[in-house]
């Protein structure tokens, strides 16, 4: 089953679906306390040895921290519970039932002591918008003091103080993991520094769509769903023992203008590393005795200049074209992309420049990609130009924005950040997740461009491309291990390993799984 990534408002309203198709509301939140319960016991059952702090909310999140209290309580664990609204410390009937069933087990006090081991964060839930105030905000100052003097921060669905749709905050938690009920908060991929770990754990809820009040919900697209290690291997074509260049398909990379040799220097080493059989990289005529140099394995051309040479170095000779990493802003580049793309119906990938050129005129190059298989990698001012919106209305859109561009240009949309969002031209969308901030430089994207021009080739399907090259890229960079120190260089030594150590499923009740990020 794959973990869906929600809104607050789309999580509500798959638990009021599956509320409304028989299961009671206060059962999800047994579920949801239980399955939280165990997770913690199973990771940390040494520290449990030192008891656990749970700090409960008056609401529904407060109920799970309740039940959470009283399954750790039964199992022998010495739990104390810090009740942060005293007037009424538990609003909902379901928290109120759950707080009458383990009160009896649990110690109720107003303090903890410094040296708490393991503190459960069960204050503010998904509702939550704006800044925390008052008692609770007291309270969340006091769970991050715990932490800095070592205690171990468990947030139940979401850090406190934290939006679950946007992942804005003044003031939350800052949590060592955020066990997600059901599905993963948007906000916890937007604010991974305050997460830690983040554990999505199935609480029984159906599929999407959700339906409320008998009525489905007006979506214009499915759920998006969070990418992991089994989504890619499953789609990984094999390389056979008696593979070779011609098999493990070519690819063509267009770019490499005046001053700009490197980024497709990058983009052909990542793809060498991800297996491709034979690169041939197209540039500036200044730059074909650099280019050379520095990928001694690749061919190399110059830009073409006339319908005989884009099909015999292009059409009729690779199975996939990238376009665009150091290509350069000109009426000329455009003139270059035009040609290569009118006289190539090729599989095509197109990046910084290939796009930058369609600057407010993504109609003309919907023109061009029409009857073909294409996906592009902008990152989010390059999106913004491309569509003719500003940046901010990309970046607070950033989980739907694309659809209407990849329905408009008939290709799939690769929006790169934290996280990397695709989407398809029939609705779907795939979130990645992974990667640290040392992909945060210049040439990231080439890396990116090298690697999904491989899949490609070599898949031929421009969403799986995508997927694919996003998550291993992200997964390179993780094997890095650190942020500062860290160069393209290493993540390009890093692929052959992300490529072949994908992740194992995990074992249900988990969903998905995500690191803690590096920093």
């Amino acid at each position: 089953m794959p973990a869906w990534v929600v809104s607050a408002r789309e999580s509500a309203e798959r638990d009021r679906a599956a509320i409304e198709r028989g299961t009671p509301s206060r059962v999800l939140m047994r579920r949801a306390g239980t399955a939280a319960a165990e997770e913690i016991s199973r990771r940390y059952s040494e520290r449990l040895r030192n008891g656990a702090v749970v700090f409960a909310g008056p609401g529904n999140n407060g109920g799970d921290g309740w039940v959470v209290a009283g399954t750790l309580a039964r199992s022998g664990v010495e739990v104390t519970v810090i009740e942060v609204a005293k007037a009424t410390p538990a609003k909902s009937p379901d928290a109120v039932a759950e707080r009458e069933a383990a009160i009896d087990s649990v110690k109720v006090a107003d303090s903890v002591d410094d040296d708490a081991a393991v503190v459960i964060d069960a204050l503010l839930g998904t509702g939550f918008e704006g800044e925390p105030r008052g008692t609770i905000g007291e309270a969340i100052s006091t769970i991050n003091e715990l932490h800095a003097r070592g205690a171990l921060v468990v947030a139940l669905d979401v850090p406190s103080g934290l939006d679950a749709t946007t992942g804005q905050h003044s003031s939350c938690v800052e949590a060592d993991i955020t066990l997600s009920f059901g599905g993963v908060k948007r906000g916890l991929l937007v604010a991974r520094d305050c997460c830690g770990e983040i554990v999505v754990l199935d609480i029984g809820l159906d599929d999407p769509p959700a339906k409320t009040s008998g009525k489905p919900v007006k979506t214009d697209a499915p759920l998006p769903v969070l990418v992991d290690g089994e989504w890619v291997r499953s789609r990984i074509p094999p390389i056979r023992f008696d593979a070779h260049k011609g098999t493990r398909k070519h690819l063509a990379v267009v770019g490499g203008g005046k001053g700009m040799p490197g980024s497709v220097v990058l983009a052909s080493r990542a793809a060498l590393r991800s297996g491709i059989g034979l690169v041939r990289v197209l540039v500036a005529p200044e730059n074909v005795s650099p280019v050379l140099a520095a990928v001694p394995s690749a061919l190399i051309s110059e830009w073409p200049s006339s319908e005989n040479q884009i099909n015999a170095e292009i059409s009729k000779w690779a199975d996939a074209v990238v376009i665009g990493p150091g290509l350069g802003k000109s009426k000329d580049t455009r003139a270059l992309v035009e040609r290569v793309l009118r006289n190539s119906k090729l599989p095509a990938l197109l990046d910084a420049d290939a796009l930058n050129v369609f600057e407010g005129d993504a109609k003309s190059l919907a023109a061009l990609l029409e009857g073909r298989t294409a996906l592009i990698t902008p990152h989010v001012a390059e999106f913004a130009r491309l569509a003719g919106i500003d940046v901010k209305s990309v970046l607070a859109n950033r989980f739907d924005i694309g659809l209407d561009l990849a329905r408009e240009l008939g290709a799939t949309v690769l929006l790169k950040g934290s996280p990397t969002v695709i989407f398809n031209p029939d609705g779907a969308r795939y979130v990645i997740a992974r990667g640290t901030a040392a992909l945060g430089t210049g040439g990231s994207g080439d890396l990116l461009d090298g690697i999904a021009g491989t899949m490609l080739a070599q898949t031929l399907n421009s969403t799986v491309a995508g997927c694919c090259a996003a998550w291993v890229h992200g997964r390179a960079a993780e094997f890095c291990e650190y942020v500062r120190g860290t160069t393209l260089e290493d993540v390009v030594y890093a692929l052959p390993r992300a490529w072949n150590e994908l992740e194992p499923s995990p074992e249900p009740p988990v969903l998905a799984q995500l690191p803690a990020v590096a920093r």
